[in-house]
């Protein structure tokens, strides 16, 4: 069993979720074996638009959502997913500050086929750390365990549906002359906008 808090995988996790890690000196166990959940930051991330929040989400092959440990769930091409994802970052991100200085490292992430979902959440999890130039910790779970008996257990935090219930310093966003500030969005929101001040957000 896990002494360090155990986090789940998220795929461009929100910024809570980094505040999070910093609580812990980014020091942390991952959760390999949990079944996959659906409609959650594992396969979502929420990015501003000139809507407002849009959504993305990461489809899985049929038949990973039930009982199925995130380790093994696989992600779905049939549809260019990738595609979708990258021209709504460009269209969302092109007019932000530091968008041109991390375009080329993240467009790899839509032009690689990765087979396993939490593959791919990973080695975004390293690109991110690598860009806010931190130097994280990460070990991960051996087995599931459904309650823990010592550490912190933030597999069920960051829900979604909490997005504007967590409080986080406002920062400039793109279309903040029609937009509200959007607090918790994805970490490549205050990335592109902050640039290599984001490390200090925290």
């Amino acid at each position: 069993m896990p002494n360090l808090p155990l986090f789940p995988l998220f795929y461009l996790p929100p910024v809570a979720y980094f505040s999070k890690l910093k609580e812990h000196n980014f020091n942390i166990t991952i959760e390999k074996h949990e079944h996959f959940i659906k409609q959650t930051y594992r396969n979502r991330v929420k990015i501003a638009s000139p809507d407002g929040i849009l959504d993305l989400t990461i489809p899985v092959v049929k038949g990973s959502k039930v009982h199925t440990p995130v380790k093994d769930v696989k992600i779905s091409y049939d549809f260019k997913w990738q595609r979708l994802h990258w021209l709504s970052m460009q269209t969302c991100y092109r007019s932000s500050a530091y968008f041109e200085y991390y375009e080329d490292g993240l467009a790899y992430f839509y032009e690689k086929k990765f087979d396993f979902l939490f593959d791919y959440n990973l080695e975004l999890l390293h690109w991110l750390f690598k860009q806010l130039k931190i130097n994280a910790q990460i070990n991960f779970s051996d087995e599931y365990f459904k309650e823990l008996t010592e550490g912190v257990d933030l597999r069920n935090s960051f829900a979604k549906n909490e997005n504007n219930l967590v409080e986080t310093k406002n920062y400039f966003q793109v279309f903040s002359d029609r937009n509200e500030f959007i607090p918790n969005l994805s970490i490549v929101d205050l990335l592109f906008n902050q640039g290599p001040q984001s490390k200090i957000y925290f």
